[in-house]
């Protein structure tokens, strides 16, 4: 009865609203919802920071006089830029601190290869078009030099579709940050639409399938990012939303820029040959006759070192992407740093983090070998049971379940521990793969007692398979140690999951090798102290 009372005041309810809504737009107090009415109701954008920026005063502008583009040089102490006057887009850009692989010869890491620099990455588009490439563009300076603690600016003034745009780039020699602040105005007396669009590009430097080359974005504090280069080429991204940066990186380094004013943008990304490209449009706005429209946007070109990344604005820090797990990866990231500075060696610390977390997780190991120790002692009258009930499913489930309540053993016990290790071992994968700082990491450069280079590069697989080989035949000895449960099929095939566990880290950065290998080898000895114990 009350079932069908609460039925009857639900469509009573609705009966009414909807009358309500009939009745009210037929006496007119209301306007009826109209398609039209809909979209009128929508939400607006808000208005973007064009529509209420003052604008600069107006000063009179320099007499513009256009002249043939030339190249000029940027060096500080963390890298060497070369700048293409005609319209202030990069040609080339050289980091001083990285080389491109292990070898002493091996030329420095260059962010716009020349197939990149074609793309013009760091440009800018006025009302959809390369103002590099049909803009007039003059500038009055030279090369630029800076010391430790020094920021110098470059001016370009250009004229592209009636609009006259003034790019003053200000490097910083202690940062990748590169700081714009842009001018927009009328080129005559006559108000103009613009709308700006800045773009990066960069030739893959991501290497291998553990740091692939990607499109990424931070939408609205969201970390995103498109890592297929067939869906780039084929149809691209268009996005539209408030963006605090977007641009193509690795693993280690990023071509992105920021925008320094939060609104609306329109994302746009492709791949075209062999150069990702990326691109942040503004929303138009009008230049007022009189004045210029100031506009503001960040450009980081670099390696991705988080301390200097936490310093820049824009959200920038978010582009070292740790995952659902990134609570877990930062910590031990810290911890890892912090040996570091203590052994100086990437490998030693690696091996010293393994030992705390195996410590912290000790508690709960012992519990898992304890419980599989336990199933280990009812196997033979589990096995009386199955003989007992046959086929009947049912009865023997509850006479299993009976066995468990009567000897207090949990069935999971076993399991559980290991499944709260997973996230710890996930969020270390993601802070080993993600971390500048193992990349080309030494641990043993050499081969014991010969010239031969061994583990020379921690963010790369082990040339000879050494690790991954100690590391299957650890885990098979673990296994083979470990007190068996499950029918004689069960045990077999756990026996084979060294085997598999060997050809998935073959290619694994030695890092992450090294850290599982000392897991397994902390796990055996506590294992053989458990048995010796019991």
């Amino acid at each position: 009865m009350e079932d069908k009372r609460t039925i009857i005041a639900i469509v009573l309810s609705i009966v009414v609203l909807i009358g309500w809504t009939h009745l009210a737009e037929y006496m007119g107090w209301v306007q009826p919802r109209t398609q039209e009415a809909r979209q009128e109701a929508a939400p607006s954008p808000a208005p973007t920071p064009e529509a209420v920026v003052s604008t600069a005063p107006a000063t009179p502008a320099p007499v513009f006089t256009p002249a043939p583009g030339r190249e000029v040089k940027v060096e500080t102490p963390l890298y060497s830029a070369v700048i293409y006057t005609g319209g202030g887009v990069l040609r080339s850009f050289t980091l001083k601190n990285y080389k491109s692989d292990l070898q002493s010869d091996s030329p420095l890491v260059n962010l716009v290869s020349p197939d990149a620099a074609l793309t013009s990455p760091m440009g800018v588009t006025v009302n959809g078009q390369a103002s590099w490439s049909v803009g007039s563009w003059s500038f009055d300076g030279g090369d630029l030099a800076l010391a430790p603690g020094e920021a110098k600016s470059l001016t370009f003034i250009g004229m592209v579709d009636g609009v006259r745009v003034t790019r003053t780039l200000t490097f910083h020699a202690d940062t990748y940050l590169i700081s714009e602040n842009l001018l927009v105005a009328s080129a005559d007396a006559t108000p103009r639409s613009a709308r700006l669009g800045f773009v990066v590009a960069a030739s893959p430097f991501g290497e291998g399938a553990y740091d692939p080359t990607r499109l990424a974005w931070d939408s609205n504090g969201s970390f995103e990012e498109e890592t297929s280069a067939d869906t780039l080429m084929k149809t691209g991204i268009i996005e539209t939303g408030t963006f605090n940066w977007a641009g193509v990186m690795s693993n280690y380094f990023m071509n992105v820029v920021s925008p320094a004013d939060p609104l609306q943008l329109t994302l746009r990304g492709r791949v075209q040959g062999e150069v990702w490209r990326a691109g942040l449009e503004r929303p138009e706005f009008v230049t007022p006759v009189q004045g210029e429209t100031p506009v503001a946007v960040n450009w980081w070109f670099g390696p991705k070192v988080r301390t200097l990344l936490e310093e820049a604005p824009g959200n920038l820090s978010n582009a070292v992407h740790f995952g659902i797990f990134s609570f877990i990866a930062r910590p031990l990231l810290a911890m890892l740093n912090f040996f570091h500075t203590y052994v100086g060696n990437w490998g030693i610390a690696i091996i010293i983090l393994t030992c705390c977390i195996r410590f912290f997780f000790w508690p709960l190991s012992q519990k898992s070998y304890k419980s599989m120790e336990q199933m280990k002692k009812l196997q033979p009258m589990m096995k009386k049971l199955r003989e007992k009930y046959g086929n009947d499913k049912q009865a023997l489930n509850r006479e299993v379940m009976q066995l468990y309540r009567t000897y207090k053993v949990n069935p999971a016990g076993g399991c559980l521990p290991i499944l709260v290790q997973i996230p710890v071992f996930i969020g270390l994968y993601q802070a080993l793969l993600n971390s500048i700082e193992l990349r080309h990491a030494a641990f043993i450069r050499y081969l014991p007692f010969t010239d031969i280079v061994w583990l020379a590069d921690l963010s790369a697989a082990d040339p000879f398979y050494i690790t991954p080989i100690l590391m299957g035949a650890t885990m098979f000895l673990q296994q083979w140690i470990t007190p068996a449960a499950g029918d004689p099929t069960q045990q077999k095939i756990m026996m084979f999951m060294p085997l598999v566990f060997f050809f998935m880290f073959l290619n694994f950065p030695a890092g992450l090798v090294l850290y599982w290998l000392c897991n397994n080898i902390l796990s055996v000895g506590q294992q053989w102290w458990m048995l010796r114990k019991s």
